[in-house]
């Protein structure tokens, strides 16, 4: 993992209050809610943002009680310095989520979030 993977890391640590990496080298976002992914594959930004589409899309729009959906789109959304609602995260997680499609969602975040690009596919 390269200094600006590991800077990213720390600012999860800001966002996500309880985040923390484990033994496992896992970061975990929310124990409680089991929010996590390994990062042990994670070599540059571009991977780490497309696992935080990939693995926290779902749980944002679907899978957490309302409460504990706002917190964490508001902290993702933090993180990234983005602005997307839970609807747009149901098309992002549609699209990208479980990493599904990691070349659109590369060409996703390159093109500064632009959800024109899931709406086409």
């Amino acid at each position: 993992m390269n200094k600006e993977v590991q800077s990213l890391v720390e600012q999860t640590k800001m966002f996500f209050q309880k985040a923390f990496v484990n033994s496992s080298n896992e970061l975990i976002f929310d124990i409680r809610s089991n929010l996590y992914f390994r990062l042990e594959d994670v070599k540059t930004v571009l991977d780490f943002k497309c696992k935080m589409f990939a693995w926290l899309s779902r749980p944002i729009s679907k899978g957490l009680s309302d409460y504990k959906a706002r917190k964490i789109l508001k902290s993702f959304n933090q993180l990234l310095g983005t602005g997307f609602t839970k609807h747009e995260m149901l098309l992002i997680y549609d699209r990208l989520g479980n990493d599904v499609n990691r070349k659109l969602c590369m060409k996703f975040i390159e093109s500064n979030y632009d959800l024109l690009l899931l709406c086409e596919n």
